[in-house]
């Protein structure tokens, strides 16, 4: 596979996964705003919107006030934002019109239409009481899109640059959500009463990561606990965001492509080495040597690994 057409699908799985996450990251703030919790400051929500993203600066030189509208369209339909979901949905839409012939149908027709529909969408016309109704269309649209990847694309070379696009943003998206809000996420705070401020920070982070009602499932007793959320979106490889989880699809991955070319490439150990830290990690082990040090490791890893990927399989 030439390595343009190899960037082109990494690509392509990448921004289709930010349009998602930056989307679930204004739902989350939305959801936030309009319900009222004693003691929280004005614009908390919409800080962690734009933190988690990596768009607080750029907001910050643009606007200078921390309001609904403001935030949506630097999140959603700003073309001077690079992670808005209106740039993203354009770049994934580029890229798999540059491989058309790769994908399929069903593949390229979901992610054209997705731009076409969003594309015609006036930003003004989205009010306060419209936002949460064109949110969840653009969530079910990636959904849409993400499941005609899955269950039509053949499991050649260009399925495992795909996947390898997909995770490694996901997991960049988890990582930077973490690290952003790792304060509250340390065991001490697991002390803190119901009704915290903390606690409302814990269901913002789970909310963001799609993972609210699977922690339910996954421990029991149901009570938010800063150790457990934690645990669960870095070590649970069960959860499908968790740092494990993506990292165990993108070392399966890379076996895949060692035998489809028959070479094992740095970027490919480098993943096995990756997953093989996080299987051998427990909780407590990181916290020891401190939750923002390792999470800050991790996005450092994660850079490389996609780098060195780009070097090794020549992406244009």
């Amino acid at each position: 596979m030439l390595g343009r057409t190899a960037s082109s699908l990494f690509w392509m799985s990448r921004y289709q996964e930010r349009a998602l996450n930056v989307t679930r990251l204004l739902e989350v703030g939305y959801r936030g705003a309009i319900m009222s919790h004693m003691g929280q400051e004005h614009g908390t929500h919409w800080t962690f919107a734009l933190t988690c993203a990596g768009c607080e600066s750029g907001f910050q030189a643009k606007y200078d006030e921390l309001a609904l509208r403001n935030v949506t369209n630097y999140l959603i339909f700003s073309k001077d934002n690079p992670a808005s979901v209106r740039n993203s949905l354009e770049h994934a839409r580029n890229n798999a019109r540059a491989v058309r012939t790769s994908i399929t149908t069903e593949l390229w027709e979901a992610i054209n239409t997705t731009w076409i529909e969003f594309a015609e969408v006036n930003p003004q016309s989205i009010t306060q009481e419209k936002l949460p109704d064109f949110l969840a269309w653009v969530i079910q649209r990636e959904h849409l899109c993400r499941g005609a990847f899955l269950n039509t694309v053949l499991r050649d070379d260009g399925y495992c640059f795909s996947q390898m696009g997909n995770f490694v943003e996901r997991a960049d998206n988890t990582a930077r959500i973490l690290n952003t809000q790792y304060w509250v996420l340390l065991p001490d705070n697991d002390i803190i009463e119901d009704g915290s401020t903390d606690r409302f920070q814990w269901s913002a982070i789970l909310r963001a990561l799609s993972g609210r009602r699977s922690y339910r499932f996954a421990y029991s007793n149901a009570h938010l606990k800063a150790f457990n959320i934690a645990e669960f979106l870095v070590l649970r490889k069960e959860m499908p965001r968790s740092l494990a989880h993506c990292y165990d699809w993108i070392s399966d991955t890379a076996e895949d492509l060692e035998q489809f070319y028959g070479s094992s490439e740095p970027s490919l150990q480098l993943a096995t080495d990756i997953a093989k830290e996080l299987r051998q990690k427990q909780m407590r082990e990181i916290y020891q040597e401190g939750l923002h040090e390792f999470l800050t490791d991790f996005i450092g890893k994660n850079n490389q690994f996609a780098q060195q990927l780009s070097e090794d399989y020549n992406f244009a």
